[in-house]
């Protein structure tokens, strides 16, 4: 089997990189599902692909990303017109699914589909809901240290003994969860405090947890600091739009009061934190790894 994936590889350097890519459409297109019917509370299985009006979909119109540019984004069986969200998503977890096998060894890039799809998922239902539901965060966490008792290669450990290794990796997934969630807990009671009203959802708290549990400590704290950065700059790019063109851009996160209106962008209102959190763990899992957690040893040393 490995030869003949190390051959086909060198014969076709291409086909392992395409295959992945349309693979990760397919789950994006599944994605998508999950990300409407889970905050409902619908089964993710049953019934099938349907339309708004009840029709089902034939599956020549549920391919990934193609359908919808081919039906122009409508509905072929009523013309219902279709968000393009929807091969948005497609599109983003076959770019996401293709990073990971390019960047990783196979094992690896599987195990990062899958936090690649729990972070798809969080960023989306908290965009639309400004919640993150349990299965995405507490179960985040349980697979993240799951795999990386089965794959101690997830967190750097790769030697010649695999218990060993085993068991390193799932010490540092379970310290990855538990201080990424510690950490953001702190933040948010002194924050509270501070503020004397919730600053931020205990949601977010167990996210961060899960993040930890796939990058270990390193990437929860990445994760924070980093999400906040994205945070600040997503908002002033959203508030510039609104001063220069004033309306409110497409991409900008929805944000509301404490009593759930809508509102716009400032102090006071409660606006998604998932996403930015999703972006920094990514951009941690796939690039920044070595070099974020260089610079931690070496200010451990200057400590």
């Amino acid at each position: 089997m490995l030869s003949d994936y190390v051959a086909l590889s060198v014969e076709f350097p291409w086909l392992f990189p395409a295959l992945t890519a349309v693979f990760g459409a397919m789950v994006g297109s599944f994605l998508n599902v999950v990300i409407y019917r889970v905050p409902a509370g619908k089964s993710i299985v049953r019934p099938g692909s349907h339309c708004g009006c009840g029709a089902p979909i034939a599956w020549y119109d549920n391919i990934p990303v193609l359908s919808w540019f081919i039906l122009r984004g409508k509905a072929r069986c009523c013309g219902r017109a279709y968000a393009f969200r929807y091969p948005l998503v497609e599109l983003l977890v076959a770019g996401l699914f293709l990073l990971c096998w390019l960047t990783f060894p196979p094992a690896k890039a599987v195990a990062g589909w899958i936090f690649m799809s729990g972070l798809v998922c969080a960023t989306f239902i908290d965009l639309d809901h400004l919640i993150i539901p349990d299965v995405f965060t507490i179960g985040g966490g349980v697979v993240g240290v799951v795999l990386s008792l089965a794959l101690p290669a997830l967190h750097g450990f790769s030697g010649d003994f695999f218990l060993a290794d085993a068991i390193r990796a799932g010490v540092s997934s379970l310290q990855g969860l538990l201080v990424g969630s510690g950490l953001v807990l702190w933040i948010a009671l002194l924050a509270e405090a501070a503020l004397k009203k919730e600053a931020m959802g205990f949601g977010d708290v167990k996210f961060v947890g899960a993040i930890g549990a796939f990058c270990g400590w390193q990437g929860a704290v990445f994760s924070i600091f980093g999400g906040a950065i994205v945070g600040t700059f997503w908002f002033i790019l959203a508030i510039l739009w609104k001063k220069v063109f004033g309306t409110r851009t497409a991409v900008a996160p929805r944000a509301e009061t404490p009593d759930g209106e809508p509102a716009e962008i400032g102090l006071g209102v409660h606006v998604p934190f998932g996403p930015m959190l999703a972006i920094a763990g990514a951009i941690y899992f796939l690039y920044a790894q070595q070099a974020f957690d260089r610079y931690l040893a070496q200010f451990s040393v200057l400590l």
